[in-house]
């Protein structure tokens, strides 16, 4: 049984995240074309593991020693988030240089960059990221902003990984268009099951392995699941567009305590 924030997903309405053949994975046309057509480029083994093993031990050496929440915040806030570790591994060649090469262009790393950890067993509204597609807090820049979801260890199903609206950037493109979703920034909802059913979509999901990469589009739904495994799920989300692109000065920041989990 699979939950985000309390909700238990329907086992109908859920699917497999397809990964990039390894026989499509230097032909940048093609890549472009599967991005266009499912919102997302699933691409396993795109990191060294050790390095990213190695990020994620050096992260829970500071954090472990924190002995309440605000000791912790203090860490993840003050060293690690500004810290040249956490820069060093989000402009890794092998991360930078793949998108170097898939925009064509330089590519600019948004300086906002965001780390989560879910502890086993939290749940409930507000735990797990909620469904919600990334333009809506991107409008002062370009809309092909890229994002790369980094599971920062093996993170099974059962270690809340993220999950996708199978086909959802073509409705929110299509509604965006329209105008029918130009709001605040929010999230959509918390209830994915419900959401699946009004898209008439499925939710996919996969077990990550250290080491892979999820890039998706500005347009494309996705939330993450409940923790329900008996060790700690962490990850990164980033985000790369071309330098020539229109830049969203908002978010050209580091993450701060006041801006929450």
């Amino acid at each position: 049984m699979l939950t985000s924030n309390g909700y238990v997903l329907d086992e109908r309405r859920l699917g497999e995240l397809a990964p990039v053949p390894q026989a499509e994975r230097a032909d940048r046309d093609v890549l472009r074309a599967r991005l266009q057509r499912d919102g997302y480029l699933y691409l396993t083994g795109l990191l060294d593991p050790a390095v990213v093993l190695a990020f994620r031990e050096y992260y829970f050496g500071l954090t472990g020693a924190a002995a309440d929440r605000a000791t912790y915040r203090k860490v993840l806030f003050e060293e690690i988030v500004p810290g040249p570790e956490y820069a060093a591994f989000c402009a890794q060649p092998a991360l930078k240089g793949w998108f170097e090469w898939f925009l064509d262009g330089e590519p600019f790393l948004h300086r906002r960059k965001i780390i989560r950890q879910t502890a086993p067993g939290e749940n409930g509204i507000g735990t797990a990221t909620q469904a919600h597609y990334d333009l809506v807090y991107l409008r002062g820049g370009s809309d092909q902003v890229l994002s790369a979801w980094i599971p920062l260890g093996d993170c099974p199903v059962s270690r809340g990984g993220l999950t996708y609206l199978e086909g959802s950037h073509h409705r929110v493109l299509a509604e965006e268009a329209a105008g029918r979703l130009k709001r605040p920034a929010a999230s959509i909802t918390a209830d994915l099951p419900a959401l699946a059913t009004e898209y008439d979509a499925n939710w996919l999901v996969t077990d990550y392995r250290a080491g892979d990469v999820v890039v998706h589009s500005a347009h494309t739904v996705h939330a993450a699941l409940d923790n329900v495994s008996d060790d700690m799920r962490l990850s990164t989300d980033i985000r790369y567009q071309r330098a020539d692109a229109a830049i969203d000065t908002r978010w050209q920041h580091h993450w701060h305590d006041h801006d929450g989990l």
